[in-house]
Parts: structure tokens; C-alpha cells; sequence
């Protein structure tokens, strides 16, 4: 595997013990969590120039607030960051994804994590990506479709 730059990540989890969890296994792979939020009102609160590069975003969130919404909102405020829904009930994603990239359904395995990591890294640094999409990660189709467009 090429080594492409640590990507700045952003995790939006309402379950601490998930939080932990997924911080150390970007930190494991060489990645920076630049930020953690429950709410759509934690991101909202956030430095407008953080500009992560992955947005991993749970449904479901703290204080009543969706991934829906917090993914409207990295769209406005950071148009390059690549957001992954992470749900246990991947149905509620709708069918163009509103607008992310992808979807990782819980309960995921630390491989599938990692995997799953990794081809969205080769994906930001180098597109197309060179591993084979992880079987537990959807991509969208606008995803597949920009990384797969003529440069």
C-alpha cells in the first residue's frame, strides 16, 4: 500500500465509546481527528476554517439533530470534505445519499473500519482509489462517478 498525506477527520457520534473507538483507529492509521461532535449544533459551533478532509456522521444524534442535517451543513461549509454515513440502519440514507458520499453500516469490524479508511484515503490523495471497494462500505454514485472521471 502507498502511504498518501494523514487525512484531517472529522467524527459526528453521540456514543463516546464509538468515538474512542473510531479516533483510535484513524490515529492508527496514521490520520488526524481534527474534531468530535454529538449534535448538529457541536458542528455548527465548529471553526469554519477546520476544513476536514473525511466526515464520518452518524443518523442519529444527540439533542434531536440528524446526520441529515449535519451533512447539509459540512456541504455548505466545506464543500471538499467527503462525508460517510455511519448507521445501523443504512434504509434511512436516502437514495442519492442527500448529497454524501457513502454509507458504513454498524456494526462495523475493526478490518472493515480500516478498509474501508483506506480506499476512501486513496480516493481523496490519488483517485481512483487502487483497493477494491470493502463490502462493508456503499459508495454513492457521484462518488464512483468523480473518481472515475477523465482528469
Amino acid at each position: 500500500m502507498v502511504k498518501h498525506r494523514a487525512l484531517r477527520v472529522l467524527i459526528v457520534e453521540d456514543e463516546p465509546l464509538l468515538v474512542m473507538d473510531v479516533e483510535m483507529m484513524v490515529e492508527d492509521a496514521g490520520h488526524r481527528v481534527v474534531a468530535e461532535a454529538a449534535s448538529l449544533y457541536d458542528v455548527e459551533a465548529m471553526d469554519p476554517d477546520l476544513a476536514p478532509d473525511l466526515a464520518f456522521v452518524d443518523m442519529h444524534l444527540a439533542r434531536g439533530t440528524s446526520g441529515l442535517s449535519v451533512s447539509s451543513l459540512i456541504q455548505r461549509r466545506w464543500k471538499r470534505t467527503l462525508i460517510v454515513f455511519v448507521t445501523a440502519n443504512p434504509s434511512m440514507i436516502p437514495r442519492d445519499f442527500a448529497g454524501a458520499h457513502g454509507v458504513l453500516a454498524k456494526p462495523f469490524s475493526r478490518n472493515g473500519f480500516l478498509s474501508t479508511l483506506n480506499y476512501l484515503e486513496e480516493g481523496i490523495c490519488a483517485p481512483p482509489p487502487v483497493s477494491r471497494q470493502p463490502a462493508d462500505f456503499v459508495a454513492a454514485e457521484m462518488l464512483l462517478a468523480g473518481w472515475n472521471a477523465p482528469s
